[in-house]
């Protein structure tokens, strides 16, 4: 059931996180627009959502082939794509920004939002190790910004932290609450810390973790193991960066070294810096911790 006050949203970025949110706010009922760079991003960003749109079709029809059909015919019509990013904001109510894990990019990306969106419209970051406050310092808006921090993938992972910053106003965060109620998650409220709840718990165990293999202390396939039949987690840690990619997983620990250099648990791991170089970035280049060629 679609918030009652949030009718367009608008995805910048279709890559992995955002395609996810792209189809799974277009599956309960929104009109959403993709936005990206050029032409060849937004057809790898329709391809995925499409494929994604035919899964959940699939599932939630329970094998009626009309209730299928007419699933995924209405949630592809909600869908649009454009690369005119100021055209799309001038007409939406909700931003949602999934582009590169980098503050100054996201930075300028806001501020230009801030001009061509109305004053109503929130605008959010999905963001998983920057500052929404440092993201959104130049907007003028600043009650009207949030996080919705969504996981990958998108369509199974059921949390989403709502972020809100010191200025984030009640209206706002009870309407972003909403919205992610709306997509079937369960959302969760957090203050604007870097790494919010769920990466503030878990980069210390990845820190532990790659370290140990460093020192050959474990086999990382070992270590996911251990974690999965000695404490009940779903995955290890060496597959949760796989799928999360090794890229983000270094841009968050830079991201920690940088605010806290004396933290030594926070120090970026030489190995996996080596394996970014190597293009070894997980699931997504097909290879990282395990091979997925």
């Amino acid at each position: 059931m679609a918030s009652s006050s949030i009718n367009h949203v608008t995805v910048i970025g279709g890559g992995v996180m955002g395609s996810g949110i792209a189809m799974i706010t277009a599956a309960n009922g929104y009109r959403v627009t993709v936005v990206d760079v050029n032409e060849e991003a937004i057809g790898r960003a329709r391809a995925q959502v499409e494929k994604d749109l035919r899964r959940m079709a699939q599932h939630v029809s329970k094998g009626n082939e009309q209730a299928e059909n007419k699933f995924y015919t209405d949630a592809a019509a909600r869908t649009t794509y454009s690369t005119k990013l100021k055209v799309v904001v001038a007409a939406t109510d909700l931003v949602i920004e999934a582009i590169v894990e980098n503050l100054k990019q996201k930075q300028s990306l806001f501020k230009i939002l801030d001009q061509a969106a109305p004053p109503h419209t929130i605008l959010t970051s999905n963001t998983s190790s920057l500052s929404i406050a440092e993201i959104a310092s130049g907007a003028e808006r600043k009650d009207r910004i949030g996080g919705l921090h969504f996981f990958n993938p998108v369509p199974l992972m059921k949390l989403i932290e709502v972020v809100r910053t010191g200025s984030t106003s009640d209206s706002t965060h009870g309407t972003l609450l909403a919205f992610g109620k709306s997509l079937r998650k369960t959302c969760i409220t957090c203050r604007d810390q870097p790494g919010f709840v769920v990466n503030r718990l878990l980069f210390p165990v990845i820190h532990e973790a790659l370290g140990m293999v460093e020192r050959e202390d474990a086999t990382a396939h070992d270590i996911d193991v251990a974690m999965k039949l000695g404490l009940g987690h779903p995955m290890g840690p060496f597959e949760l960066m796989d799928i999360v990619g090794l890229d983000t997983v270094r841009a968050i620990q830079r991201e920690r070294y940088a605010r806290n250099p004396s933290d030594a648990a926070a120090k970026p791991s030489e190995l996996l810096e080596r394996m970014v170089r190597e293009n070894k970035l997980g699931v997504k280049s097909g290879e990282g911790f395990y091979n997925y060629k």
